[in-house]
C-alpha cells in the first residue's frame, strides 16, 4: 500500500534540524549507512521531513536539495551540475510522488538522468484520502511499500516485473 501522506505528516512532527542530522554523504559512506537522492517537489516540505525520519530509521540517509547550502537560490546551471553529481554518488534515487512533485518540470528530468545512470530508482507511492501518486512509474521501477508483517508495519521493496517483495533493510544490505 502506497505511504499515507497523513502519516508522513505526524512523523514530520519528529524531524527536527541540527548539524548531527544534516545529510553528509562523507560521513554516510564512512559510517556504512546509505545514501538517497531524493526527487520530490520543494512544496512538499513537510512530507518530506517525515520520510527523513522514516528512512533514517530503516538505514538510509537521504540528500535533500533544500537542505544543501551550497546550491544557490535561484535554479541555474550549477544546480543541474550538483543535482546530476548527488544522483551518481548516492547508493539509491528515491522518488516521492505526490501531486506537487508529478507537476513539477525537475522530477521527471531528475527521473530521466537517474535511469540514465543505472541508478537503482525507486518510487515511493503516497495517498490522500482521495488520490493516490505515483501510479504511472509503478511498472517501470521497484517501489516502497508499508506492508504488515509480524505484528508491525515495515517499509518493503516491490519488484513489478519479478513480482517480489523484500523488507527495505534486506534491500539496503544488498548494494
Amino acid at each position: 500500500m502506497p505511504l499515507s501522506q497523513n502519516d508522513l505528516l505526524l512523523n514530520s512532527l519528529s524531524y527536527y534540524k541540527s548539524l548531527n542530522e544534516r545529510v553528509e554523504l562523507n560521513k554516510t559512506k564512512y559510517f556504512k549507512k546509505k545514501s538517497a537522492f531524493l526527487c520530490h517537489s520543494h512544496k512538499d516540505e513537510a512530507l518530506v521531513k517525515g520520510l527523513i525520519v522514516c528512512l533514517k530509521d530503516n538505514g538510509i540517509d537521504l540528500y535533500v536539495d533544500w537542505l544543501d547550502q551550497t546550491l544557490p537560490n535561484s535554479p541555474n546551471v550549477f544546480t543541474a551540475q550538483k543535482i546530476q553529481r548527488r544522483i551518481l554518488e548516492c547508493d539509491l534515487f528515491l522518488f516521492l510522488a505526490t501531486q506537487n512533485s508529478m507537476n513539477s518540470r525537475w522530477c521527471p528530468w531528475e527521473i530521466g538522468y537517474a535511469d540514465a545512470s543505472v541508478r537503482d530508482v525507486l518510487i515511493i507511492p503516497t495517498s490522500t484520502t482521495n488520490e493516490t501518486y505515483g501510479n504511472e512509474y509503478l511498472e517501470l521501477y521497484e517501489s516502497i511499500d508499508l506492508k504488515y508483517l509480524e505484528n508491525k508495519y515495515n517499509l518493503t521493496v516491490y519488484n513489478p516485473n519479478s513480482n517480489y517483495e523484500i523488507l527495505l533493510i534486506e534491500k539496503i544490505k544488498q548494494i
